[in-house]
């Protein structure tokens, strides 16, 4: 028996699937061109196996499969079949582009880039992971290829024999592949792609679980009988066309929720079961959701209107919580989703409608606004930032925020003030004063909520604070900021880089620099712009480059030899040079930066130790201290920036901090949540009553040693918070903890 025969088959029926949705294009055509790509990637497999023994064709053509979910074109599919040609034949990408199109050949060039992403652990490869975005910028439907190659791999994982790899594998497709999958809204391949990494990485919870939602078919099997008959009840005569469906939450949902509540079995959670109802028009929706909560009990504060406030992918629906559907059988609340027949064929398949088929073949939709804002974090960020960046912009969940003419802006969680002023327009960011919050003045580095009404108080004499970069979430708002303070530092600087060459020249008995700095145009043969000019300055002043050297380039286009007196003279820029690599220059984490330019300060440079501080001095030069230095306490507390060596072992303190109330019975909730929403840990908490009308708060917090200046801004938000009610506050650091965990 032919040992392709069956997989011959699953062609076929991924033929008969395309074209049920490609219908503009007669079924033979479809099979030549699906044939033609199986049939190539097949022979040039040919003497290759998979670990399960199958033949190595089946591989991706069950991608294949789990790809036309996404209803792609049909280049995505030929190069689906093709993926790993290119990798693991003697085919070359020159092989592909003969025999095919030019679309399928540069799909299966960046899979075969793509192949080279890898997950070492805790330490992804971040030129790998770049090309992967930028890939996705390029063409979505490279990701698209990606996710379904990688999902069928993680569905045969079971046979590497392997289990540190097979954690390894696992560990990268939850890191990467399943957030790409859940920001690209393809939930259904999210979900998947978690459930085959929970029963590698946690193979007892997942038995566990797996045992609870088999115990509970018959629960679900009987909501999902009983819930039809409900809903026909309430709707009969008053929605005329309608339809209900079900689903259960996804195990690994399950999983982390009970994690996230402190709960031990899936039947405590009351959304375990949901209900979608489908209706005509926007206006049913509406009148579904009336009938709904005039019949049953709506839980408060779990009513969500994603038609009105669609999502950032436009899913639009209405989310609601009620109690007692099934009064006689379950106790918990009901979750139901009330959306349109066209609102749910638009969420099952959001990135099928990105597509537009024209004549032969379709077109992506390239006006999405996350592909924008990928494009945006790959061209504007550094190496070292990238990683941050990708979880902060890219990975996490988002908010809503109005502007005070209720324009919604969409924004990554945790975002700040800050960060919504730097997203709407610069005429708002460059002159910040206050920021206002429903109203209220609210702390610049508060995060925001969920349509909170946010507006910026702007003062033309202000200008971009560089110590907003300690709290803003974003990387448009980092990078203007730093951008803002690279521009201060370079005009502030000039003269400074320009005396200091001027003192190697006056030794050189050579005029000093103009205006223009016309002398150093050209050096060495190098001609230089002005601008070029002042970077070489720069570059001097900062010991990017030896001034010694410059100098020899100099004298030899002037051509002048130096005299030995002159080697004296460099003398005492080399030794500043050497302190500052001694010191540990390339390992100080400034901000929680690595390269943020600074200069160790003569009072601490000789006798530098572990506890250090940054602080920005009146001509903007970061400089370095001891903490305990003494020029310090007389300088603007808030210039002092957080700073640490980089590799040293982290270490924790408990802060002490003695706060003095007006009595008042909200105050220790509100306390909290200050603390909870700045992420301190509580080591200790006492109160007591101070006569009648006073209440003394006693906090020990345990923060990490270099984060120390965090404390200030907590004291500061206390101030904002209780302002009259707040008579005193006292800090002090008490005692130095274990490893902070």
């Amino acid at each position: 028996m032919d040992k392709y025969l069956n997989i011959d088959r699953k062609v076929e029926k991924i033929v008969t699937n395309v074209a049920k949705y490609m219908g503009n294009l007669n079924i033979e055509y479809i099979r030549k061109e699906i044939f033609k790509a199986y049939e190539y990637a097949r022979d040039a497999h040919e003497w290759q196996d998979r670990l399960s023994w199958d033949p190595y064709i089946i591989h991706p053509v069950e991608a294949t499969e789990i790809l036309l979910s996404l209803k792609p074109d049909l280049f995505t599919i030929q190069a689906c079949f093709l993926h790993d040609v290119i990798e693991d034949t003697i085919k070359t990408e020159e092989d592909i582009k003969k025999e095919f199109w030019q679309q399928v050949a540069t799909l299966c060039i960046w899979m075969e880039k793509l192949s080279k992403v890898k997950y070492k652990w805790e330490q992804r490869d971040i030129w790998s992971l770049r090309k992967m975005i930028i890939a996705m910028a390029d063409d979505l439907r490279v990701i698209f290829i990606k996710l379904s190659d990688r999902l069928h791999n993680m569905k045969t994982l079971k046979h590497h024999p392997k289990i540190e790899k097979r954690e390894k594998i696992a560990l990268e497709t939850l890191n990467i592949y399943a957030p790409i999958a859940d920001r690209l809204w393809l939930y259904h391949m999210k979900n998947e792609l978690d459930e085959e990494c929970f029963k590698i990485l946690e193979p007892e919870n997942y038995k566990k679980l797996s045992k609870e939602l088999k115990d509970l078919e018959a629960e679900i099997k009987l909501f999902t009988k009983n819930a039809k008959k409900e809903i026909d009840k309430l709707f009969e005569w008053k929605i005329e066309k309608y339809e209900i469906d079900f689903r259960v939450k996804s195990i690994y949902s399950i999983h982390k929720k009970l994690v996230k509540k402190w709960l031990e079995h899936a039947n405590e959670l009351y959304d375990l079961f949901g209900i979608r109802v489908m209706v005509e028009t926007e206006s049913d929706c509406y009148r579904a959701l009336w009938i709904i909560h005039s019949s049953l009990t709506p839980l408060p504060k779990r009513f969500k209107d994603y038609i009105a406030l669609p999502k950032p992918n436009w899913y639009k629906s209405l989310h609601t919580n009620v109690m007692w559907l099934f009064r006689s059988h379950r106790q918990q609340p009901t979750e139901i989703q009330i959306k349109t027949f066209e609102m749910k064929e638009y969420s099952d398949i959001w990135i099928a409608a990105h597509f537009e088929y024209k004549e032969k073949w379709s077109t992506l939709a390239t006006e999405i606004d996350w592909v924008n804002e990928l494009k945006e974090l790959v061209n504007n960020i550094w190496d070292s930032e990238f990683v941050g960046s990708l979880k902060l912009d890219v990975f996490k969940d988002r908010i809503f925020v109005f502007t005070p003419k209720w324009d919604f802006i969409n924004l990554p969680s945790w975002s700040t003030p800050i960060d919504f002023a730097y997203y709407v327009h610069s005429d708002l960011w460059d002159h910040i004063s206050v920021a206002k919050v429903n109203n209220w003045v609210y702390p610049l580095d508060k995060e925001l909520h969920n349509w909170d009404v946010v507006e910026i108080v702007v003062d033309k004499n202000k200008k971009p604070n560089p110590f907003w970069i300690w709290f803003v979430k974003t990387v448009k708002a980092k990078n203007r900021i730093k951008n803002y303070l690279k521009k201060e530092d370079r005009e502030l600087h000039r003269e400074r880089w320009k005396d200091m060459l001027n003192k190697y020249l006056e030794k050189a008995w050579l005029e000093t620099l103009d205006k223009e700095l016309l002398f150093l145009k050209n050096v060495d043969g190098v001609i230089y712009s002005k601008e070029d000019r002042y970077s070489l300055l720069e570059q001097i002043w900062n010991f990017s480059v030896n001034p010694a050297a410059i100098m020899k380039k100099i004298l030899k286009t002037k051509k002048i030899q130096p005299e030995k007196k002159e080697q004296d003279g460099n003398n005492v820029l080399i030794e500043e040079q050497k302190w500052l690599i001694e010191s540990g220059k390339t390992q100080l984490v400034i901000w929680w930066e690595e390269n943020l330019p600074y200069k160790l300060w003569n009072c601490c440079k000789k006798r530098l130790n572990n506890e250090i501080v940054a602080h920005i001095n009146s001509k903007w030069i970061i400089t370095i201290h001891n903490r305990n230095c003494e020029i310090l306490k007389e300088v603007n507390k808030e210039r002092l920036l957080s700073a640490h060596i980089k590799w040293t072992e982290e270490e924790s303190i408990i802060v002490e901090v003695d706060l003095i109330f007006k009595n008042q019975i909200w105050i220790l909730k509100e306390l909290s949540d200050i603390i909870f929403s700045m992420w301190i840990d509580v080591d200790a908490i006492n109160t007591s009553k101070i006569w009648a009308t006073k209440t003394k708060v006693i906090l020990k917090l345990k923060i990490l040693d270099y984060d120390y200046l965090l404390i200030d801004r907590f004291v500061e938000r206390l101030k904002m918070k209780f302002k009259d009610l707040l008579f005193s506050s006292l800090v002090w650091k008490i005692e130095k903890s274990n490893q902070y965990k």
